[in-house]
Order: C-alpha cells, then structure tokens, then sequence
C-alpha cells in the first residue's frame, strides 16, 4: 500500500473515512485509540488509517500549481534560489503570447524578479539559462520529492508512520 500522493499526503476528514469504512469503500487499517463516535447502539473508532478496497494506478501526474513546484524542488529555474510556494511563479519558457502552451513541458517555478527580467521573450532571447528542462514527472518521482521535504517529516501523525515508509529509502 502507499499514499495515493504524498504532498499534500493523501488525507480524508474523519467523517469521509468514517463513511467510507461504513460503506465498506476502504479498510481501517488503525484507528485513533482514544476518540469515538458513538450512535445509539454502538461506538466506533475514528480510523486514523485506511487504505483503498481496489487498487488505484496512477498514471499521470496532475498538472497543478503545487506539482510544478514540487517537481523544480520549490526552487527559481532561473537563479536556483529555494522559495515558499507563494514567492514563486509559473514561468512560460515560450510566452503565451505565442501560444507556448500550458503544460509541464513549458512551465517552470521561477522567482518574481527573474520571471520580470524575462518579461515576454523566451530564455534565450533574455539572456537567461534554465538550470533544468521542463519535462513531465511521474507520480512517483513527486512521491520521492514530497517524501524528502522536512515539512513532510513534521507534519506526520505518529499513527500514520508505520505504514508509510516501508517503500521509502532509508535516511541517515
């Protein structure tokens, strides 16, 4: 089993689960041990951890704000400085304006003042080197990458762990 996405971690309300786990869409694999939801006749255990009936492959990575920057490491293209998602912007390689599409293969994060330096010319014309081509990544791959953010690391619920690292690399 793994999380259908890492970043944000693939997470449900306790209600959605509980109607799940009611409906027998998932399985509770762990329950929070100390709070319940009780109906008239019967208490249960609010499920901390589930996991699909049904095997779900992923095939594509969503093109989304949040996946382009994880996929660049939430780093400008341009000038390689690390940034929180709201000091970045999409950059078009190739403008719209000449109908450069919108897509993982033209978009790349960049920081403000690069993206303004680069203003409606195409990299080459601006002076400006990309540390990386725009590709499409795998889900996967930004499983990988979301795994390794240490905000990741923080924000885990000790119930969780058990079941989400057993794929994962082993850290120092």
């Amino acid at each position: 089993m793994q999380p259908l996405s890492w970043m944000p971690l693939s997470t449900w309300s306790w209600q959605e689960a509980m109607t799940a786990v009611l409906q027998e869409r998932v399985i509770q694999l762990k329950g929070y041990e100390d709070v319940a939801v009780h109906s008239a006749k019967h208490a249960f255990n609010v499920p901390a951890v589930v996991c699909l009936r049904q095997y779900h492959k992923r095939r594509n990575a969503a093109f989304t704000r949040y996946n382009l920057f994880l996929r660049d490491g939430f780093c400008c293209q341009y000038c390689g400085t690390k940034r929180a998602a709201k000091d970045l912007t999409f950059d078009h390689v190739m403008p719209r304006s000449r109908k450069g599409p919108a897509n993982f293969e033209n978009i790349v994060a960049a920081c403000q003042s690069c993206n303004l330096r680069k203003g409606n010319r195409t990299p080459k014309e601006a002076g400006m080197k990309l540390l990386r081509a725009p590709r499409v990544p795998s889900p996967h791959e930004l499983d990988k990458i979301g795994r390794k953010l240490a905000r990741v690391q923080k924000e885990l619920h000790q119930t969780w762990l058990d079941f989400l690292y057993w794929g994962a690399d082993l850290d120092e």
